[in-house]
């Protein structure tokens, strides 16, 4: 079974919204139903950048790592560098 941390960009807003998962698409339903607290009626929504973990201590630390970061648009410019420029762990 996997984990994911994701970024979700808002249709309406342009404003992100990261969390983590199991099912990333139940998940972007959940927010888009409006059955998610933190981005009802914020949406609609789209999945910018997903990332898969082994564990959900890995994708919540990921979650928390990806919230930490200041700057919204220099976190997806990172993120893009880094899909363009992946590294083997």
């Amino acid at each position: 079974m996997s984990y994911y941390a994701y970024i979700l960009r808002s249709l309406k807003s342009g404003r992100y919204y990261t969390g983590s998962t199991q099912d990333i698409l139940a998940r972007l339903e959940r927010h888009n139903q409006g059955r998610t607290t933190a981005t009802r009626g914020k949406g609609p929504w789209e999945v910018v950048h997903s990332e898969e973990f082994e564990t959900r201590a890995e994708a919540v630390n990921r979650e928390n790592e990806i919230k930490g970061k200041k700057s919204n648009d220099i976190l997806i410019d990172s993120l893009e560098s880094m899909s363009r420029h992946p590294h083997n762990s």
